[in-house]
């Protein structure tokens, strides 16, 4: 069900929403959390959708706060819309589309729309105010997500962020590593248990994840990092391949496809294996799993960001 509310207040929006929950019986109890979907007029329903689909896994209150991308001087104005039922998954979202004045409050636009008691999770699906912990919807968020792939330079914004980190904040360039991550780590659990010597990591140029990923190798080897940037014919994204070296030879992990990786080691057969580019969905829900601060992100964003740049120390 959609109800759409022209010209309206947050209080009308506030009485709608018990309206509608003492006629047709949606209630807030089962949710867990408010999500606050931050984005610009017209860019609304890939997030929506995205939110929707994740709320199957985690039942919560999304609240859509979309502006204008430039200066409105116009009169302020705040349209809103209610989705329940089969047209919000297992949420209930709130759509408000500010104008104006009124688009300049966020904080004071949601404030009274926050589910009692429960955390906040705030999402910047494109464009991210520079320092996202102390923006308006940042302040009153326990968890904050910023995308750096859909910034206008996504690997700077990467080395923002690790200026401006605090605890809470994650990007979904760091989310699409985990499958990276978790292949990585089962092989270097596997025997002959030797010591990797030196990374080699290659990307495209727009590909955050890249340099997230070099820097979680740098910081957990401790080894030299070599990080390429290539371009290839097929116009591939992303990361493109990993190779580790040690004493014994190289162990080679490359996307060829898009939803597959080969994986080469030293007197083994080769295996394809099974590596997904991940859904905006996917890294959204794997996100909401947890609402304390990713330490690992923290420490990678922070610390092995900066270290790519530099000497490895000998122990």
């Amino acid at each position: 069900m959609i109800v759409d509310l022209p010209d309206s207040t947050i209080s009308r929006v506030q009485k709608t929403l018990v309206k509608i929950r003492e006629e047709g019986g949606a209630v807030a109890l089962g949710r867990v959390l408010t999500l606050i979907i931050s984005t610009r007029l017209g860019d609304e329903e890939e997030a929506i959708e995205a939110a929707n689909d994740a709320s199957r896994e985690h039942p919560m209150r999304v609240i859509v706060v979309s502006t204008s991308a430039g200066v409105d001087d116009g009169e302020g104005r705040l349209d809103a819309q209610i989705r329940v039922g089969g047209d919000a998954g297992a949420s209930e979202v709130i759509l408000l589309r500010a104008y104006g004045e009124t688009a300049s409050d966020e904080e004071g636009l949601v404030t009274g729309l926050l589910l009692p008691d429960a955390p906040v999770v705030a999402w910047w699906p494109k464009t991210a105010p520079p320092v996202v912990s102390e923006s308006p919807l940042g302040r009153i968020a326990q968890r904050r997500i910023t995308d750096a792939a859909s910034q206008s330079n996504p690997r700077q914004s990467i080395i923002d962020l690790a200026r401006s980190y605090a605890p809470g904040d994650t990007d979904f360039a760091w989310t699409r590593l985990t499958l990276w991550r978790a292949q990585l780590a089962a092989v270097l659990d596997q025997p002959p248990y030797e010591s990797v010597t030196e990374v080699g990591v290659s990307g495209a140029p727009d590909s955050p994840s890249t340099l997230l990923l070099a820097a979680w190798l740098r910081l957990q080897l401790q080894v030299p990092v070599d990080g390429e940037l290539t371009t290839r014919a097929t116009g591939s994204s992303g990361i493109h391949g990993v190779q580790l070296v040690r004493a014994s030879g190289s162990i080679v992990l490359e996307r060829s496809l898009d939803d597959v990786a080969t994986l080469t080691q030293p007197g083994q057969p080769t295996h394809d294996l099974a590596l997904p580019r991940r859904s905006l969905r996917d890294c959204l829900a794997e996100e909401l799993r947890r609402l304390d601060p990713d330490d690992l992100f923290g420490n990678v964003v922070r610390h092995g960001v900066g270290q790519l740049s530099e000497p490895v120390q000998s122990n």
